[in-house]
């Protein structure tokens, strides 16, 4: 078994190779390189986003029911400050999400009386929704996640049991892309998904984007959520993905990437910190990823992690396996880890 080592020792033993490049600059000629953020991660990792990343991603602050919690109430404080930071930097911004069966307010699927809001009710309600939001950011988000999650991941069935489905029928999905180009006809408009290398899925998110074209539907592009980790998926199954989605004609965008230091099957909590096995695994698998997104750059036209910082990341907390993960490439203290290294050296 291999050795815990003194992690931080790892991370910040970098002074032989010089001054720390800009992540983003190294990628000047690539692609953007983006980071989920909220007003608290820029309060206190600003410094560091504005250094080595050039687009932002709200994590949940642009979510439907952070944004429109009560009917006609939008509350755009928070987006707003990451929309500022955004400017102040000189970076782009990806909006997400408009369309989701998650994170989004309960009054949305109502009608009078505690009823089930009927199509008609559901459908001016995600257009108000949508006109409000992507028309107050228009000129300043230069691409949405429109709907995101809308594919089944198991069963037969393509789409997603979901109260959009159930109350405004298959439709819903053509009328969020619509609506949201009448909004902003200069706005890019994604389908973001996750388990998008998985095959059964991945052919699923094919079908329902050829769907949408073949309907004549505005949509750009293809989110890949890419919630990976240091064991898979294999970077075979990336690339397969990559030229199956990439057959569309559509732009792709990496959009929520993270390695955790765990595979999906692993329940370990014991451990408090990193081995070298570990530290090599992700350090190998980020090189081979980025290698990879390179190569396919005239496609991939952003990526973007899930944060910025293993000092705060959702995986941390997600519920029944809640421990340190450390999925990125800057550790606790903003400091460039081994993975770093090897995804800028190239």
């Amino acid at each position: 078994m291999k050795r815990n080592i003194g992690y931080e020792q790892v991370v910040s033993g970098q002074s032989n190779r010089g001054e720390i490049p800009s992540l983003h600059e190294a990628f000047a000629k690539d692609f953007p390189i983006g980071a989920a953020v909220s007003p608290a991660i820029l309060d206190s990792t600003g410094s560091l986003i504005a250094r080595h990343y050039n687009s932002l991603t709200a994590e949940n602050d642009m979510k439907p029911i952070e944004l429109q919690p009560e009917e006609n109430v939008f509350t755009f404080e928070k987006a707003d400050q990451i929309v500022r930071f955004a400017k102040e930097h000189n970076m782009r911004l990806r909006g997400h999400t408009l369309v989701w069966h998650n994170q989004t307010p309960d009054w949305m699927f109502e009608g009078q009386n505690g009823e089930p809001a009927d199509r008609e009710l559901l459908l001016a309600r995600m257009k108000l929704h949508i006109d409000t939001v992507v028309g107050r950011y228009r000129g300043d988000v230069y691409c949405w996640d429109v709907v995101n999650e809308a594919i089944q991941d198991k069963e037969e069935n393509l789409l997603r049991q979901s109260r959009w489905l159930e109350l405004a029928g298959e439709e819903y999905i053509q009328k969020a892309f619509e609506y949201a180009h009448a909004a902003d006809p200069n706005a890019l408009l994604f389908y973001n998904d996750y388990h998008e290398t998985v095959p059964t899925k991945r052919e699923k998110i094919y079908k329902l984007v050829k769907d949408l074209l073949d309907r004549g539907t505005p949509i750009h592009g293809i989110g890949l959520q890419a919630h990976w980790n240091i064991y898979e998926p294999s970077i075979e199954d990336i690339r397969i993905a990559i030229e199956r989605y990439a057959s569309l004609g559509l732009q792709l965008h990496i959009t929520e990437l993270d390695l955790p230091m765990f595979g999906n099957d692993d329940k370990r909590r014991e451990v408090m910190t990193p081995t070298e096995e570990m530290i090599e695994k992700q350090a190998k698998q980020y090189e081979q990823i980025f290698e990879l997104f390179r190569s396919y750059k005239d496609v991939i036209t952003n990526v973007t992690f899930w944060g910025a910082a293993d000092d705060y990341t959702w995986l941390d907390y997600f519920p029944g396996k809640e421990r340190k993960t450390w999925p990125f490439l800057f550790n606790d203290q903003h400091e460039p880890k081994p993975c770093f290294w090897g995804v800028v050296a190239k």
